[in-house]
């Protein structure tokens, strides 16, 4: 189980990272965007720490108070819920 767990939460991560690149891409060449829920769903899924190394990466979203606030905070959930998922088993 904790396998399997730390293999989606890497893969969302991942995924979330991209996205933010992309939507940084789009936004550079006045392209269709990936809507703001969308990135911060992602976050919320499991992809928190991918969307926090994005924003300063990209520089993309980092002035905007709905991601300042509710990325890291997803972050602190799936932190806990994983700990007291690992730790918990026993």
């Amino acid at each position: 189980m904790t396998k399997i767990l730390l293999i989606y939460l890497a893969i969302m991560n991942l995924i979330t990272f991209i996205l933010y690149g992309i939507d940084k891409y789009k936004a550079v060449h006045h392209k269709w965007r990936i809507p703001e829920k969308v990135l911060i769903l992602f976050a919320w899924v499991g992809g928190g720490i991918g969307a926090l190394a994005g924003m300063p990466a990209f520089h993309h979203k980092t002035k905007k108070w709905k991601f300042r606030i509710l990325v890291p905070l997803s972050v602190m959930v799936w932190v806990v819920a994983t700990a007291f998922l690992i730790y918990g088993e026993g």
